[in-house]
């Protein structure tokens, strides 16, 4: 981010005020991007002017133009990968790493608690079934969640499939159910049309997806925005993983007695049947 590497040559001029706001615009890029400068000025726990004063001293003209050089930058981050491979980038290690921790650093900095207690609460209850719609780039991660979602609790599907058999499976889905959205941008249509069918049975969703402003986001009754950023030409779904672990380990703490008897059940099943081995 060039807006990182500012930060980091102006770091030995940072006051202590303006190093909280310069923390906060690393880790959660996207309240900057769409939020105001109240907002990040309370997420660093600083004063307005605070937020101001760092903005001039990385060069930009005010909050505005900070604002609209992260935009871009996250911007550029989803560019097609056609594009993306085109770059030239630092292929180390060590770059590869910086970028996946900070993925998962801004996706888990910015999860709401009062978003994360609404969607744990409705996840473990097991009355409500559960149903999770994934693009193609995101299933490998959907898939697993809805994987061990299911070995803590019954009633987990997922949504996937033609046109019918979509529209088949939300219209017969449980008005009370709990509906777990992921996608980031560019979205697929489907998940968009099926979201909306979701929507207008009144079914309760949480949506992953890259910022307030998703089309996913503004139907979504929470929302756990996930940062993505790649030195290649593909998007990271690290963060998208970090953000599923967090929620999945909070619903097993919640579901911890009658989860145990599940997993032990699965267990021996599995050890009775020798469907796993050590290699020996």
């Amino acid at each position: 981010m060039e807006v990182a590497e500012r930060i980091r040559a102006e770091g030995a001029r940072l006051t202590v005020a303006e190093r909280r706001v310069a923390t906060a615009v690393l880790d959660a890029p996207q309240l900057v991007a769409f939020g105001t400068v109240a907002d990040l000025a309370r997420s660093a726990q600083v004063g307005a002017a605070s937020v101001v004063r760092l903005a001039n001293k990385l060069g930009f003209d005010g909050y505005s133009e900070l604002q609209q050089a992260i935009q871009g930058e996250l911007s550029a981050q989803l560019r097609p990968a056609a594009e993306r491979i085109h770059d030239s980038s630092n292929q180390s290690i060590t770059a590869h790493a910086e970028a996946e921790l900070a993925n998962v650093r801004a996706t888990l900095s910015a999860v709401g608690d009062t978003a994360l207690t609404s969607l744990v609460e409705r996840l473990a209850d097991v009355a409500r079934p559960v149903l999770v719609v994934s693009g193609d780039a995101t299933a490998g991660v959907g898939r697993l969640f809805a994987d061990q979602m299911g070995q803590l609790r019954p009633g987990v599907e997922v949504v996937q499939g033609s046109e019918v058999a979509v529209r088949r499976a939300v219209a017969l889905a449980d008005p009370e159910s709990t509906a777990v959205v992921i996608d980031l941008r560019r979205y697929e249509r489907w998940v968009l049309d099926a979201h909306a069918a979701i929507d207008e049975r009144g079914i309760w969703s949480a949506a992953l997806t890259d910022g307030v402003l998703s089309p996913l986001a503004q139907r979504a009754d929470v929302t756990f925005l996930v940062t993505a950023g790649s030195i290649g030409p593909f998007d990271s779904h690290v963060g998208t993983l970090a953000v599923l672990d967090l929620i999945t380990n909070s619903v097993a703490d919640a579901l911890r007695a009658t989860a145990a008897d599940r997993l032990g059940a699965i267990e021996s099943a599995w050890g009775d049947a020798g469907a796993l081995t050590d290699g020996a």
